[in-house]
Formats: structure tokens, C-alpha cells, sequence
């Protein structure tokens, strides 16, 4: 290609040819990305199961971040309440604080909080594991021996975040409204009884199902980007480390925008 169809006069880049290579870069990426979900997930539901692997990354991406989502949990939730209790002040709506707390924990923040935190930690370290084999040419083992990688290695780590973070939700659900109730009755001198019966009263099966709904969508999106990132993981220890940070930006920015369609979705059937 010649410099003139990349370059305008005096040597400055064709914004009309970078923005067209920049769109055509994008849709090549996100139809490899879809292609590779549809596998992964045709792979992760149908048979056969490897459920000595599934049983694996159960442990390692449920169990493992319990620890971390609990910490992150009960501080979200005293820092609303916190903050709810200081807004709510101005117009002497103080009482309100239970009931803002529940809804968005469970509704936003408990899914939300959870998705990042598995973001940051699961899919990095997926996208690590899986490039490390990539490069040290474990995978191509795997298919010389007629083992389907989709099967073996990203189905299990698909089922296992789809199935465990729902669970991990709604520990962090628990966890930050009782990080709430903390601050208001031991700070805010809320009594602690009728903290409790208005969160009880207030919180119902739908916002806590909304909350579970997406942390199922947000636990396929956290192991789908860090299988596809280490997938396409190039040679050596910067390759691996470059799709360890591309799979943990595009999971993060993934969950907040599923987050916000679905949000809008559940808004939209009045849920």
C-alpha cells in the first residue's frame, strides 16, 4: 500500500484510513471473540462433562475469593450507609438508610462489587494460566492427543464461574447488608431491631433474583475473556502478561456494560 492512502500531505496520518483500519480491527476482534464464546459455551453444555476439572476451578475461582468478596462486601455496605444516612440528613430522611442499603446491594452493588473483584483476580489469572500453556505449547499437546481444548480447558472454567458467583453474590449480598446494619446501629445509633424489620420488610425475592441473574451473565463474561485472552496469548512472559491485563480491562468494562443492560432490562419489564 502506498504512503499516500495512509498519509496525507506532509506526513500526518489519514484519519479516514485509521478510523476504517481501527473499525475493521474492532468487528474482526468481536467476531472472534463471538465465535469462540459460541464454542465455549456449545462445549460447556453439552456432554461429556470433565467434572474432575469443573470440581477444580470450582474450588479455585468460588472458594479461593471468598475472602476477597467478603472484605470488599462489608465495606460497600458500610460506606453507603454512611453516605445514605449523610444525603438522607439534609431532607430528614434518615429512616430510609435500611431500605436503600437492601435494594442496592442486592439489586446493584453485591453483583456489581463481585463481578470486579472476580475481574481483577479469576480472569487474570485464567487468562495467565491458559497463556502460559499457549506459549509453553501444552495446548497443542492437548489436541495432538485428540483432546478438544474447548472441552477440556475453557468449558470447565465457563461452568464454574457461571455456577459459583451466583453463590458468591449472594454471600456478598449477606455480607454487605450486615456491613450497613453495623455502621448504623454502632455509629449512627440506629436501633437495632427496627433496622432489621424495615430491611426485612423492605427487600423481596425479585431483588435479590435480579441480583443472581446477573451474576451469572457477569460469571461467563469473567471466564470467557480470560480464556479468549490467553488463548491468543503471543511468546514469552510479556505476551502472557499483555493478555493478563487486556483480559482483566475488557472483563471489567464487559460486566459494567452488561450490567447496565441489564439493568434497563429489568427496569423495562418492571422488575
Amino acid at each position: 500500500m502506498s504512503d499516500a492512502s495512509t498519509t496525507k500531505s506532509g506526513g500526518f496520518p489519514n484519519p479516514l484510513a485509521w478510523t476504517g483500519r481501527g473499525t475493521l480491527a474492532l468487528f474482526a476482534e468481536i467476531g472472534r471473540l463471538s465465535m469462540f464464546s459460541g464454542r465455549t459455551a456449545l462445549s460447556a453444555l453439552t456432554p461429556p462433562w470433565n467434572l474432575a476439572q469443573l470440581w477444580k476451578q470450582i474450588i479455585a475461582i468460588g472458594f479461593y475469593s471468598l475472602p476477597v468478596v467478603g472484605l470488599s462486601a462489608v465495606f460497600i455496605g458500610a460506606a453507603l450507609a454512611l453516605n445514605i444516612y449523610t444525603g438522607g440528613n439534609r431532607f430528614g430522611a434518615e429512616q430510609f438508610v435500611p431500605n436503600i442499603v437492601v435494594l442496592g446491594i442486592t439489586r446493584e452493588l453485591g453483583a456489581t462489587i463481585t463481578g470486579l473483584m472476580l475481574a481483577g483476580r479469576v480472569t487474570a489469572g485464567i487468562a495467565a494460566e491458559i497463556g502460559a500453556m499457549k506459549v509453553t505449547e501444552q495446548i497443542d499437546a492437548l489436541k495432538t492427543l485428540s483432546a478438544n481444548p474447548f472441552r477440556y480447558l475453557y468449558a470447565p472454567r465457563f461452568l464454574a464461574a457461571a455456577l459459583t458467583l451466583p453463590l458468591l453474590v449472594l454471600i456478598a449480598d449477606i455480607i454487605g447488608v450486615m456491613g450497613g446494619w453495623l455502621v448504623s446501629v454502632y455509629a449512627l445509633d440506629f436501633d437495632s431491631t427496627t433496622y432489621i424489620r424495615n430491611t426485612m420488610d423492605f427487600l423481596t425475592m425479585e431483588d435479590v433474583a435480579v441480583g443472581l441473574i446477573k451474576a451469572v451473565i457477569f460469571g461467563m463474561v469473567i471466564a470467557l475473556m480470560g480464556c479468549y485472552q490467553g488463548s491468543k496469548s503471543s511468546a514469552g512472559a510479556t505476551g502472557v502478561g499483555r493478555a493478563a491485563t487486556l483480559s482483566m480491562v475488557g472483563a471489567a468494562v464487559l460486566v459494567l456494560a452488561a450490567n447496565y443492560i441489564l439493568s434497563t432490562f429489568f427496569v423495562q419489564i418492571g422488575i
